[in-house]
């Protein structure tokens, strides 16, 4: 999720030439879900249709990323209209539990 939502944000600051950018963040028992709009220059509809242009890698990588957290990605959006990027993952990939045990920032230093 963190990496997809990155290269969103880095999309939409780079190459959007958009004046707002707006990122909304939802979680539940369900799902982890994370959507980034921009009002920007928008991507050509030929673009998404082929998953990006040749030698760029962001829009492949993304879904390929999304793919692997087993999750959803769509990318939405229209010349001169901005961007919407959607990243929805299902709780029970997004909230697995660390086999690793974890110590509470106030056991790790200790009981003053």
């Amino acid at each position: 999720m963190y990496r997809i939502a990155c290269e969103a944000l880095r999309n939409a600051f780079q190459q959007s030439g958009a004046a707002g950018i707006d990122v909304g963040i939802h979680y539940d028992d369900r799902q982890f879900w994370v959507c980034i709009r921009d009002n920007g220059k928008g991507i050509d509809q030929k673009v998404l249709d082929v998953g990006g242009r040749d030698g760029h890698y962001g829009l492949p990588g993304m879904h390929e990323r999304a793919k692997l957290a087993g999750g959803t990605l769509v990318v939405r959006s229209k010349v001169n209209s901005g961007t919407e990027t959607e990243i929805i993952i299902h709780a029970a990939r997004a909230y697995a539990k660390s086999r690793a045990p974890r110590l509470s920032a106030f056991l790790r230093r200790g009981a003053r």
